[in-house]
């Protein structure tokens, strides 16, 4: 056959892929014409500024728009600088810009509590983010907001510093027990401990209700953006970094990958609470330990987390259940108040658990341990954060998803895979959303495939929605390499994949997110419920790979060659 006839044989398989593509597996179309829907308000952006477009309208198929998950975008840590100014921007329009022309559904970004209430208490200054948030919707695109109660700065990808108010650091002047702290003494001053949570130390206020008070003050001041549905998530951050754990592992005091971290719960308050505790249980000679090594020492240097550690003693399980429990009830009291203070808005409320993957196939799980995470062989530590989030309707959100085990250090014993597919599956048993994002940079099509794979772990069904599907992606994060030609083409690729090869939808309800009043929090778990959930529990089947794998460009090249030197 000559070659210009097997090219045109080539292309004409293509096109007869595409068509079968489009009709569906059941041969007939099942695309619906978004022209037939109401339309979205009339932009702010005149022509010539809207993002580019396709010139015919979007069509959708039905069933495969059922596996579709929506992509979101963290924007950088400073967008809004410490001193409450929203600097440049012109470049982040355009960035905006580019995003939405990619497909991407919305973005997310910090609140940060240092900015807002810097100048003293209850003296909110919302400004640089109301502008910040017009921008965002002039641009089209959704938002995701993180009440962040912690500072920047000290944390992997930290590029800012902006700490706690001041005037809160002034209190700690005077009372560094406010703080987290290690057995050495040391005080972290990422996050305040939740030992005083219920302490009124703050002018008279708890830590609660400093948290609760932000929380309102939000939502009056915003309400006109939650009221157009620019605004959909209401992520509360509960502890470093924004997520449910304790400050175990901080560049700051000198840890590194991939040491075991320490136990944060030597400040006064935590103490005193742990005593009360182990004299109800019978134990008043009981404290806390003091053999579990340091920052970066390995689970087998140390007495509490080595073979037959103390960690499996009786002392060891009273501790780590009490530990464990301290943090879940942290974030059960927070999301309370977030409850009521977004109570009837068309809100969703979600929180953040970390995905601690170093020392995950060692027996003691000692990273997970000193973090706050109960999590062992034969004890789940995530089911019972998943059970405590459903109580208030919020979302899971688990980070670490484009990891592979592979691309880890085998004396450090990760198991990111397998930990995604833990967390994942508890989540999915105790039927809350689960939505989730890279721990790291990436722009390479492993790292998106990897992604992909769990967003959908049993692929893409064609009858309507998966078995088990992420409710959402939060890419980490927007900058100028991300927008960089080559690895820009991969990233809308990997956008295109998640909403399963699908245009953009603006309708949360054709792809099953439409989103309702938030109701009012269900009753409160007691401890019996929570302990029920820690029984483990074989994960949900996992494929190998992703059916909607991203190739980047030499990738897709190469392939191009080969099918078509097949057919000589």
């Amino acid at each position: 056959m000559p070659l210009i006839d097997r090219v045109e044989s080539l292309q004409g398989v293509i096109r007869k892929v595409k068509r079968i593509e489009a009709m569906g597996q059941t041969g007939r179309s099942n695309y619906v014409d978004v022209t037939k829907f109401p339309k979205a308000g009339t932009s702010k952006l005149s022509t010539d500024e809207m993002p580019e477009a396709p010139t015919a309208p979007s069509t959708y198929n039905e069933k495969m728009l059922a596996n579709y998950v929506p992509v979101y975008v963290m924007l950088p840590l400073g967008v809004i600088s410490n001193d409450n100014v929203f600097e440049d921007q012109p470049k982040m329009e355009k960035q905006l810009k580019e995003l939405r022309a990619a497909g991407v559904d919305g973005v997310m970004v910090d609140v940060w509590w240092g900015i807002v209430e810097s100048k003293g208490p209850k003296q909110y200054d919302w400004s640089s983010y109301r502008s910040l948030f017009a921008l965002v919707q002039e641009c089209g695109l959704k938002l995701q907001a993180i009440m962040s109660f912690h500072r920047c700065g000290g944390n992997v990808g930290d590029e800012v510093t902006i700490p706690l108010p001041q005037w809160v650091l002034d209190i700690g002047e005077t009372d560094p027990d406010i703080f987290y702290t290690n057995r050495k003494g040391n005080r972290n001053k990422e996050y305040l401990t939740i030992g005083v949570d219920n302490q009124p130390l703050f002018d008279g206020r708890t830590a609660v209700q400093l948290y609760s008070d932000y929380m309102k003050s939000f939502r009056e001041h915003m309400s006109d953006f939650i009221e157009a549905g620019l605004i959909i998530d209401i992520e509360v951050g509960l502890g470093p970094a924004g997520e449910l754990r304790y400050p175990s592992y901080t560049g700051t005091q000198g840890w590194v990958f991939p040491g075991i971290g320490e136990f944060q719960c030597y400040d006064k308050y935590l103490e005193a609470e742990f005593k009360e505790a182990a004299t109800g249980a019978g134990h008043p000679e009981w404290g806390l330990p003091d053999n579990a090594g340091e920052y970066n020492d390995t689970p087998g240097s140390t007495e509490f987390f080595g073979l037959n550690g103390t960690y499996m003693t009786e002392k060891g399980k009273f501790f780590l259940t009490w530990y464990s429990n301290k943090l879940i009830n942290h974030g059960d009291e927070i999301l309370d108040e977030a409850n009521r203070a977004f109570l009837g808005c068309k809100v969703k409320l979600a929180a953040k658990v970390a995905g601690i993957h170093w020392w995950y196939k060692s027996p003691s799980h000692a990273a997970e341990l000193t973090s706050g995470y109960y999590n062992l062989k034969d004890r789940d530590g995530y089911k019972p954060i998943a059970r405590m989030l459903s109580r208030h309707y919020a979302i899971f959100n688990f980070t670490c998803l484009e990891m592979r085990d592979s691309e880890q250090r085998a004396d450090a014993k990760c198991g990111p895979q397998e930990l995604v597919q833990q967390v994942l599956s508890g989540g999915w048993r105790e039927e809350v959303e689960v939505a989730g994002e890279n721990a790291l940079s990436r722009y390479d099509s492993n790292g998106y495939n990897q992604m992909l794979l769990n967003a959908r772990p049993s692929g893409i069904s064609r009858e309507g929605l998966p078995k088990q599907i992420m409710y959402g992606v939060t890419y980490l994060r927007l900058s100028d390499e991300l927008l960089k030609d080559k690895n820009f083409k991969i990233f809308k690729t990997f956008v295109k994949k998640m909403h399963a090869d699908q245009d953009y939808c603006a309708d949360l309800g054709m792809y099953n997110h439409q989103i309702g009043p938030l109701e009012r929090s269900k009753p409160k778990l007691v401890m019996e419920d929570l302990l029920e959930a820690t029984k483990p529990m074989e994960p949900f089947p996992w494929g190998e790979e992703t059916d909607m794998k991203v190739d980047d460009f030499d990738g897709v090249l190469a392939n191009l060659i080969r099918n078509l030197f097949s057919l000589f």
